[in-house]
């Protein structure tokens, strides 16, 4: 693609605007129909295909879970297990990672270095602790050097952990609605285009946003009542700063993790791989509200524009409305909660460490991690179980770094030094450009090998990945006699 033509595709995400807004409500649909478990047990059967199928209205070519967009529907209680019958129906090898689940990380759980060869199968079991927090996880591939094209082309469903929060009598009197957000780049003949150089190395993002697989679609809240949505960012690159028209959100739960009390934002951003628990109230006047996607510069509209003297459009230019928030009939009053769940204290960290995401050079190795790339063989950070550590993750790069940690979620304490007005559980925090965090991280219940990494997935397929080794602490003395 020529200069001048990536500037034109890049400006179509402005043109997608007043398609979208005059695109009429759809008629709104959840991901799929829930698989709900039963008994204490729930076993599915999961096929990863390339297909036609109908994305908001239109015909395209694309990756699916079962041939639907998004993937289907999973729904669990704490305590159950889940058993998924995996087939690699691609012409590329592919798995799953659960994403957010704390479950080990190794064997037929979640194990991120099993690589499923096309054509192939395998059986992905495990159990989901009693105890383990209620929230949105979801599922999507994982196979390094593949994960951001298998995302772009479709491949990412939503599960949930049905735990304490969901007894919540508030929560449990509001209605449900989840919505997942996917970005999409194809032809007008709806193949999906191939992402310029220049665009992998920033991440790859597509004009075309659906909700469910659809355009806009059209939700509904009771009127005096609560609308509980949760939102997962299935895109492989945007950052989404939504809007609701007249309505705050009260924000309840990030990544699967519930907060103290209801926290009332304006805005709510998401970066790729976020969850967000939030509580809508039905208090205006009925009507019909506009779900906004609004500008978000990641870090690379200015070096979009260099590439041409004229100023150019931003790829991160609004994107207008996603979804339509219609009133329905009135029913009994129902109040935002005042309390949720309490927090558990953790001890003082037994070791700080710092990590620095920063570039490389052009090629695999384009983005480091304390100036190393991703190697399959190479063990980065070895940590005891039962332990708490303090990670300082200072971004030295020009864009942002959604840093994502697997098996274990970690507490925000600080930005660039500050402490945080809420400390919030996540496994997912944005780090924009020369900005810095630091996180509390429990190591709790499972040894073994897995990964951390940057979830602008093309940032990790180039090397922003590191592997980090969970020891029992008799192992952990074992390696370190060994290194005297």
């Amino acid at each position: 693609m020529e200069r001048r033509q990536f500037l034109q595709y890049a400006g179509s995400s402005i043109a997608a605007i007043a398609l979208v807004q005059c695109t009429r409500a759809a008629k709104h649909q959840r991901p799929s129909p829930p698989l709900v478990s039963v008994d204490g047990a729930l076993t599915v059967d999961l096929t990863a295909t390339e297909q036609t199928v109908t994305l908001a209205g239109r015909s395209a070519q694309l990756l699916t879970y079962n041939g639907q967009m998004p993937g289907p529907l999973w729904e669990v209680q704490a305590g159950d297990t889940l058993a998924v019958n995996f087939t690699n129906g691609l012409t590329q090898p592919t798995n799953l990672h659960f994403h957010g689940l704390h479950i080990p990380p190794t064997d037929r759980a979640d194990n991120v270095f099993v690589s499923v060869p096309s054509g192939e199968q395998f059986r992905y079991e495990f159990a989901i602790a009693p105890t383990h927090p209620g929230g949105l996880f979801w599922y999507h591939p994982h196979h390094h050097g593949l994960v951001a094209a298998q995302l772009a082309g479709g491949l990412a469903g939503p599960l949930i952990v049905r735990g304490a929060v969901d007894a919540i009598p508030e929560i449990q009197a509001a209605s449900e609605e989840i919505l997942v957000l996917q970005d999409f780049d194809l032809t007008w003949r709806g193949q999906r285009r191939e992402p310029t150089p220049i665009f992998r190395r920033w991440g790859r993002q597509g004009d075309l946003i659906t909700v469910n697989g659809d355009r806009a679609p059209g939700l509904t809240i009771p009127q005096r009542g609560l609308l509980r949505l949760r939102l997962l960012n299935a895109s492989p690159s945007r950052i989404y700063r939504l809007r609701l028209e007249n309505h705050p959100w009260h924000l309840i739960g990030m990544d699967g993790s519930t907060l103290a009390a209801p926290l009332a934002l304006d805005d709510l951003i998401l970066a790729p791989g976020n969850r967000a628990d939030v509580l809508v109230a039905g208090d205006r006047e009925p009507g019909a509200y506009t779900l906004m996607s609004l500008p978000y510069d990641r870090g690379i509209s200015d070096m979009m524009a260099a590439m041409e003297d004229d100023a150019a459009p931003s790829v991160d230019a609004a994107t207008g409305a996603i979804a339509q928030l219609q009133y329905g009939d009135a029913t009994t009053e129902v109040p935002l909660p005042q309390t949720l769940l309490t927090s558990p204290e953790l001890p003082t960290p037994s070791r700080r460490r710092e990590f620095v995401l920063d570039h490389g050079i052009d090629g695999d190795q384009a983005f480091l991690i304390n100036g190393r790339g991703f190697a399959h063989d190479r063990v980065d950070t070895t940590v005891q179980l039962g332990t708490v550590e303090e990670w300082h993750i200072v971004n030295k790069a020009g864009m942002d770094h959604p840093f994502h940690l697997h098996t274990n979620a970690f507490q925000i304490v600080r930005r660039n030094g500050q402490p945080v007005p809420t400390p919030m559980w996540q496994d997912v925090v944005n780090i924009p450009a020369y900005e810095s965090v630091d996180l509390l991280v429990p190591f709790n219940d499972f040894a073994g090998k897995t990964v951390y990494h940057c979830h602008i997935l093309d940032h990790e397929d180039q090397g922003m990945m590191g592997i980090i080794e969970m020891q029992a602490a008799s192992t952990h003395r074992a390696t370190q006699q060994s290194m005297i």
